[in-house]
Parts: structure tokens; C-alpha cells; sequence
């Protein structure tokens, strides 16, 4: 973990319970996964421990008034990680259970990228890439204009670095010092035309987004304390005028399902019929063995 400040480790009991929340949250995107038979599952379950961190313990909502004022926003950029989001609001109780399995369908709330004007909880419209984090930079600063005390929770892919809108983005924030802004990205290294590093390379990350003026932190994605410790960073950091955070997560596409974690084409999976129970069990197996 990279951080320039200490913090107290998070509790066993805290841990547990977002492990809990992150297991659902893949569990869910499982369901709707095979509603299509395919789609973005190997990153909702990438990113599931981001997400659990995120909405079940760090982020100021109400589930059954998503509009409430003071809310803290959480801004996917990465409309296609839908999946993973709604997963998450389902796990929150913003959106009912039982609907994820209208996922992809006609008429559903859950449309396979998201939409703002369709899902409760869902603030921005996802689709062109490199677009979120500019929204969350007027975002934060018209909140803070208002002297509101919500934070913004902008999430953005690797992929999304390289976009110069995210960079413009990036200098903006430290600009206008929105210390209400915290952008996490999920570094999970594949793309649509494949393996970042050999689409574009945007390594030295951590140097790059220190150089912009952002409090950066650089932690495994998939291991909740350091997730923990470093959004309670963040937290600690945060004000209505001081530095944006970052924080720079390596994933693993597929993650707590061993079936597709090894599958080459994972940016957009096909998963045959028999598979998902296959994926269910391994992903239960691997729950119960680390809550032995």
C-alpha cells in the first residue's frame, strides 16, 4: 500500500462484514450474468470488493429516498461495469432483489449500461469512457458551492487513463482544491482490444496522478483491509477545499471464482448454461473456506 499517512487497522468485525457484502454483491451480478448468458461479470466481480467497501461502509445514502439532498454520489464512469453497480444498490436495498433478474430485458430498470433516467441510485449515465470524472469535477464543485457536505465517489476503469479528458480532469480537481472528490480506479489491466500495457501504457500511475496534485494511495483491490484503510485515508483527507483522492486499485477479472478468473476473452464473457452453477459453488466454496 502506498500512503504517506498511518492508519489504525480496520476491525476483524468490520472486515467481516464487508467480505459478507462483497460475496453477495458477486453472487448477484452471477444472477443476472446468466439472465443474458454473457456480459461484463468478470469485472463486477473484479471490482466487488471496491463496491462493498464503497456502499457498505463508506458511502452517506439513504435506500429508500435514493434523491435525498445531502447524499453522499457515486458516479460510475465505466457504464458497462453496470452489472457490478446494480449488484451493489441490490446488496445497499435501493433496488429490490428480486429484480435483478430483469436485468438486459425489455422494459427493466437494469439495462446492460447503465442509465441515469432509468435506475434508482444510478447518478450519471455511463457509455463513452473518459467522461466520468469530468462530471465529477463539476459535480463536486457545484456541491461544494452550494456548502453542501456531500462527497463524490467517481469510479473510472484503467482503461479510462487513457482518455485526456481524465487527465484534464484530474488537473481541474486539484485546481479548484476539491478536497469533496474521491476518484477510485479499478486496475485490472485488460481492455476491449486487449492488455492495457500493450493498447497504451499509462504506468508510472501513482507518479503520474502525485504529479497532478492528488492525495494518492495505490492498494490490492482485492484484499479488504488495505481497501479499508486506504478509503479511511481518504475520508481523513477530505474537506470542502483541499486535495482530491485517489485510489489506484489492482484487481483481478473474475475474482472469488476460479472458472473465470483463468479465461482468456474475459473483457466480455460467454458463459455456457451448465457453467453458472459451476460458478455459484466455486465462489461459495471460497466464501465459506475464508470465513473458517
Amino acid at each position: 500500500m502506498t500512503t504517506t499517512q498511518e492508519n489504525m487497522a480496520p476491525t476483524t468485525e468490520r472486515v467481516d462484514s464487508v467480505s459478507a457484502a462483497a460475496y453477495r454483491i458477486r453472487h448477484h451480478a452471477l444472477t443476472m450474468g446468466e439472465v443474458q448468458g454473457q456480459g461484463y461479470v468478470g469485472q463486477a466481480l473484479g471490482a466487488a470488493d471496491m463496491l462493498a467497501v464503497v456502499y457498505s461502509d463508506q458511502l452517506r445514502f439513504r435506500a429508500d429516498d435514493p434523491e435525498w439532498a445531502e447524499r453522499d454520489r457515486f458516479l460510475l464512469s465505466t457504464g458497462h461495469y453496470a452489472i457490478g453497480h446494480y449488484a451493489a444498490l441490490a446488496e445497499a436495498g435501493v433496488v429490490p432483489v428480486e429484480e435483478l433478474e430483469t436485468y438486459g430485458s425489455d422494459d427493466s430498470r437494469l439495462p446492460m449500461s447503465g442509465m441515469s433516467t432509468y435506475t434508482p441510485g444510478m447518478e450519471i449515465s455511463g457509455g463513452s469512457l473518459g467522461h466520468g470524472l469530468t462530471i465529477a469535477v463539476g459535480m463536486a464543485l457545484g456541491l461544494r458551492h452550494q456548502g453542501s457536505n456531500a462527497r463524490i465517489y467517481n469510479f473510472l476503469s484503467d482503461g479510462e487513463l487513457d482518455e485526456g479528458s481524465t487527465w484534464e480532469a484530474a488537473m481541474g480537481a486539484h485546481h479548484h482544491q476539491l478536497g469533496n472528490l474521491t476518484a477510485m480506479v479499478d486496475i485490472n489491466a485488460l481492455q476491449a482490444d486487449g492488455k492495457t500495457d500493450s493498447v497504451l501504457r499509462t504506468e508510472p500511475i501513482t507518479d503520474k496522478w502525485e504529479a497532478a496534485g492528488w492525495y494518492t494511495q495505490r492498494v490490492d483491490g482485492n484484499h479488504l483491509g488495505e481497501l479499508l484503510e486506504a478509503f479511511d485515508s481518504a475520508a481523513a483527507q477530505a474537506a470542502a477545499v483541499g486535495r482530491p483522492s485517489v485510489i489506484l486499485c489492482d484487481t483481478k477479472v473474475g475474482r472469488g471464482v476460479p472458472l473465470l478468473e483463468e479465461r482468456e476473452k474475459a473483457h466480455f464473457m460467454r458463459i455456457e448454461e451448465h457453467e453458472w452453477q459451476l460458478c455459484r459453488e466455486q465462489l461459495t466454496a471460497g466464501y465459506e473456506g475464508k470465513a473458517a
